[in-house]
């Protein structure tokens, strides 16, 4: 028996990457969001970390806060990842108290997500520092000016953007 070099075992056959003009990345602006994003999620970070929660947590628990009597099917669409990835993390706040889940008036299939005081607060606890960052990233800025920026994130998540087909991992 012939042994492959550990190389050659882990080389994965790869698609071809098409042809990118570097100079048509906007890498300053790119940057800009990931530490923005990483000093923005890093306060509540601190703060589910006491608990042994994460950021999965952190989402549950503020769109269920902000939108009490949503359905399990609403938050999957928002957050949009699948039954499965939701189940584990929705388990452990309803086990310890954060949500509560009940059945819907109409159809008792149906499960709606309430805080309990205890994940209202936690959300706001989680909310508080984020919100302080920003109120500083505005100070000094215009009304004019605050509104491009809200501008900006409404573009930001409405776009959609085009995935070269031979890359995204599909044979």
């Amino acid at each position: 028996m012939v042994r492959q070099s550990a190389t050659k075992a882990a080389k994965k056959d790869l698609p071809e990457l098409p042809v990118v003009d570097d100079k048509a990345i906007d890498f300053e602006t790119i940057e800009r969001l990931f530490f923005a994003y990483r000093d923005f999620v890093s306060d509540p970070d601190a703060i589910l970390s006491k608990f042994g929660y994460g950021r999965a947590h952190h989402r549950v628990v503020y769109f269920v806060s902000r939108r009490p009597g949503m359905t399990v099917a609403d938050l999957l669409a928002i957050l949009q990842i699948t039954k499965q990835s939701l189940a584990r993390v929705l388990k452990e706040l309803i086990d310890s108290g954060y949500i509560r889940q009940m059945a819907g008036p109409a159809d008792r299939r149906q499960r709606r997500l309430y805080p309990t005081l205890a994940g209202r607060e936690l959300a706001l606890a989680l909310s508080e520092p984020q919100s302080q960052r920003i109120a500083n990233a505005m100070q000094g800025l215009s009304i004019a000016e605050r509104e491009a920026v809200r501008r900006f994130l409404d573009g930001m998540q409405k776009q959609t953007v085009a995935v070269n087909p031979d890359i995204d991992g599909a044979d």
